[in-house]
């Protein structure tokens, strides 16, 4: 008799924690329904737009994020974004900021490109273009201080699509070569074809004699952020290319050789640490570098460039941990602060406005997937 009614109690427990485990999966939402993703986007995007970082909206740590709100404009077709981006140009005067040869301050002008292309006022991108014809004609600061102009990984992210959408937009082909041009400096300078990954600067190089900055465990300095910059600028400026530029398919190999290692380097959360090669250092996933690494590998696969059953799972699991990032207010947390190098400076709390675009460019290209 005992055990049979232990048989009952022990069915009856069984049965509510099926059922509890049901409701509970029916009250969670579904990070890769459309629905979800849109919704989740426009709250970003407010949230984002509520909390200002105190710098000048045409700085880079804004055009990325505004990069991210068009994005976001795209794939939800909200107004409000969309009102909000031509405010922000309109309050600019449509300026870059001040540096001409410096590729954070022209990142803005991606935006204003893309609103160009909605409104055909060619006032949106004179000054734009001003500055970048000036570039072409007269060598800068950049230069003299550092040999080339694009002497830093991330400036991989700010400039070649600028340039590659300003050829597209005017059917000019000059731009591309200034870009190609630019980008193979930097390549050559920063690339490490061992390791298949770019060093934030030259000041992470080792010289021949093995001296240079290295990792607690004795590995080379790869930033996670910094070939997030990198494998997002990729894709940013592949969007824009002609199918038969010359150089595409550079670009493309570039892609799937980065995209393959850093596969390799995803932490079991899904998320990326802010060094590469040392991630037992640095606890917790890093949310911008993260976010741009799901952005290129998701649009990788919808352009069919990568192996679905190899990435599918990789950017299923990266979109879920970013998710894990995500307030319910719409902050994107564990966004590690402005740098120039792998840091342990952030925890939950910790937001950029460029972690929440990172986050919507992911959003963009994860809601088209076809699983």
């Amino acid at each position: 008799m005992f055990n049979h009614k232990l048989s009952i109690v022990k069915t009856i427990f069984a049965t509510c924690l099926f059922f509890l485990a049901n409701v509970a999966m029916a009250q969670t939402p579904d990070i890769f329904k459309a629905s979800n993703i849109k919704s989740n986007m426009l709250k970003v995007s407010d949230w984002q737009f509520k909390h200002s970082n105190g710098k000048p909206e045409n700085t880079w740590t804004n055009a990325a994020f505004y990069t991210g709100v068009v994005a976001a404009y795209e794939t939800t077709k909200s107004k409000v974004l969309l009102d909000s981006l031509m405010t922000i140009g309109e309050r600019n005067n449509w300026l870059p900021a001040k540096r001409y040869d410096h590729a954070d301050d022209i990142a803005i002008t991606q935006t204003y490109i893309d609103l160009y292309r909605i409104s055909q006022n060619e006032l949106m991108l004179k000054a734009s273009i001003d500055s970048i014809k000036k570039m072409m004609l007269m060598p800068g600061g950049e230069i003299k201080r550092h040999g080339i102009t694009w002497w830093w990984c991330d400036a991989l992210f700010m400039a070649p699509p600028t340039l590659a959408k300003l050829s597209k937009t005017f059917n000019d082909p000059s731009y591309l070569v200034l870009s190609d041009t630019l980008f193979m400096q930097c390549y050559r300078l920063l690339y490490n074809n061992e390791e298949k990954l770019f060093a934030r600067d030259a000041t992470y190089l080792i010289d021949a004699s093995g001296n240079g900055k290295r990792e607690s465990n004795g590995k080379k300095v790869f930033w996670s952020r910094g070939n997030g910059w990198v494998m997002a600028g990729l894709v940013r400026l592949l969007k824009e290319m002609p199918s038969d530029h010359p150089t595409r398919a550079f670009y493309i190999n570039l892609f799937k050789d980065m995209s393959s290692r850093l596969l390799s380097l995803q932490q079991e959360d899904g998320l990326w640490r802010t060094s590469l090669l040392d991630p037992a250092a640095y606890a917790g996933g890093e949310g911008s570098g993260s976010a741009f690494n799901c952005y290129a590998m998701a649009w990788g696969l919808n352009n069919k460039i990568l192996d679905k059953k190899i990435f599918l799972p990789a950017v299923k699991a990266a979109w879920t941990g970013l998710n894990t990032l995500l307030t319910s207010e719409g902050k994107v947390g564990w966004v590690q602060p402005i740098g120039a190098d792998p840091k342990r400076n952030f925890n939950a709390e910790s937001w950029e406005s460029y972690g929440a675009g990172a986050f919507l460019l992911a959003g963009s290209e994860v809601i088209k997937l076809k699983n």
